[in-house]
């Protein structure tokens, strides 16, 4: 078991005996690691906002407060990212700590392979770092990562010409009034950033295509510097 979901477990096993307190000894063999390994995995909890807190004595141990806990939540990975989008527009104000902490507790109450799926989604979400309001994308588009399925779109470029193409859709890029679309180009086949606003139709197909990664070098976008949505804030 990786930490991540050792974390995961630990809060579920408090949630599940709460208010009742299970002991660092116990914890520690049940998910068959060290003491000292439960001590940080608890301290790093608390250090997010989960409310554990140690009951002393002979039969203490940590207890969780579960009225102040969710248990997992059925937030869709989109939904996840969406908040994960509206939380980072608090950057700079006085709530931006605050913003970070309410996402990590989002994460940790979703079902675990929902929170995986977010994850993945948040990492094909970039945008630039001056990047203000950003226009409203199609729902078509917007749903494009979700839905997985090959795109035929028509496209225009500077000087207005048009071009068909099929694309395999695999991140955003938003940048001050652009939203661009990044996206395995069957015509020229290779990564191409595609302009929003200047696909002028789009159909979905029922094609999935194969599984490509996204690295940062394939982000074809001019100018600033490249950021990538995070859903651990």
């Amino acid at each position: 078991m990786n930490r991540t979901d050792r974390l995961y477990a630990l809060v579920e096993e408090l949630r599940a005996v709460a208010p009742r307190p299970r002991s660092a000894r116990w914890l520690a063999n049940r998910f068959e690691v060290s003491t000292r390994t439960v001590e940080r995995d608890i301290s790093a909890l608390q250090q997010s906002g989960t409310p554990i807190y140690a009951e002393p004595g002979r039969t203490g141990g940590y207890c969780l407060d579960k009225a102040r806990t969710l248990p997992p939540v059925n937030l869709t990975p989109g939904e996840a990212v969406a908040m994960a989008l509206a939380l980072k527009r608090l950057a700079g104000t006085p709530f931006r700590a605050e913003a970070g902490s309410a996402l990590r507790k989002l994460v940790a109450a979703m079902q675990q392979e929902d929170a995986a799926a977010a994850e993945d989604l948040a990492t094909r979400v970039h945008f630039l770092d001056d990047a203000g309001d950003l226009p409203p994308i199609p729902r078509v588009l917007a749903d494009a990562l979700g839905a997985r399925r090959v795109l035929r779109i028509g496209y225009g470029d500077r000087q207005g010409a048009e071009t068909r193409r099929e694309i395999e859709p695999l991140g955003y890029v938003g940048k001050p009034d652009h939203w661009y679309l990044v996206a395995w180009c069957r015509l020229r086949e290779g990564i191409r950033a595609f302009r929003i606003d200047r696909i002028t139709s789009v159909s979905v197909t029922a094609e999935v295509p194969p599984p490509r990664p996204l690295r940062r070098e394939d982000l074809d976008i001019p100018y600033g510097v490249v950021e990538q949505l995070t859903l651990a804030e």
